[in-house]
C-alpha cells in the first residue's frame, strides 16, 4: 500500500510538472485536407487511439458533429463563442505509435475559408492556445490516472496472492508439524 501511495505522490508531482511543461507551438501540418496552420503538444503517457478519443470527448463542449476522418478527429460546425458567433470546423490528429512515451497531438482550426493564425487572428489563436492546452493537461492528467488505478489492480492482485501464499505456508508448517509430531512418536515406540 506503501508502494502505490508513493507512485500516486509520484504521479501528482509528475502531473504537475508536466502540465507546467505543456507547450502549444504553431507549426504548418499536413491536416484537414492540405498544408495548413495548425497548434501542435506534446502528450506524455496516451496512445495515439485514446488522445484520439479523448479529443473527441473534451470537444464535446463546443457542439458540432465528430466523426472520424483522414486518420483523425474532424468537428463539424464547432461554436467557439470566445472566438465569435461563427461556427469553426476543427480538425486534430495524432502522431506516433502505440506504446512511444510521448506522442505530438496537432490541432487546426477553419476559420470558414482560412485556417486560424497568430498573426492574422491573434485574439482567436489565443483561445485556441488555451483549449488546446486545457485539452493537453486533461489528456495527460487522465492517463496518468488510469496508469495509477492499473497499478493498483496490479497491487491488489499481489496482496491477495501474498495472503494466499501465507495461509498455504501456514498450513504447510502445520503440516509439518504434524509430521514431525508422528515421527517422534513412531520412534518412541520402536
Amino acid at each position: 500500500m506503501k508502494k502505490i501511495l508513493s507512485f500516486a505522490f509520484a504521479i501528482t508531482i509528475a502531473l504537475s510538472a508536466s502540465s507546467q511543461k505543456i507547450k502549444v507551438k504553431q507549426s504548418t501540418e499536413n491536416i484537414g485536407g492540405g498544408s495548413h496552420n495548425a497548434l501542435s503538444v506534446t502528450l506524455i503517457g496516451i496512445s495515439p487511439s485514446d488522445a484520439e478519443d479523448a479529443f473527441r470527448s473534451f470537444m464535446k463542449t463546443y457542439d458540432g458533429k465528430r466523426s472520424s476522418k483522414d486518420g483523425g478527429i474532424f468537428i463539424d460546425h464547432a461554436m467557439i463563442k470566445e472566438m465569435g458567433n461563427n461556427t469553426i470546423d476543427i480538425y486534430g490528429k495524432a502522431l506516433g505509435k502505440k506504446g512511444d512515451p510521448e506522442i505530438t497531438f496537432i490541432v487546426a482550426f477553419d476559420l470558414g475559408g482560412a485556417f486560424l493564425n497568430s498573426g492574422d487572428h491573434k485574439d482567436q489563436y489565443n483561445v485556441a492556445e488555451k483549449i488546446v492546452k486545457e485539452f493537453a493537461v486533461k489528456a495527460t492528467k487522465d492517463a496518468i490516472e488510469q496508469q495509477l488505478k492499473d497499478a493498483q489492480k496490479i497491487e491488489s492482485n499481489f496482496e491477495e496472492e501474498q495472503k494466499s501464499l501465507e495461509k498455504e505456508n501456514k498450513n504447510l508448517n502445520s503440516d509439518i508439524d504434524d509430521y514431525n509430531k508422528k515421527i517422534k512418536k513412531h520412534k518412541t515406540i520402536l
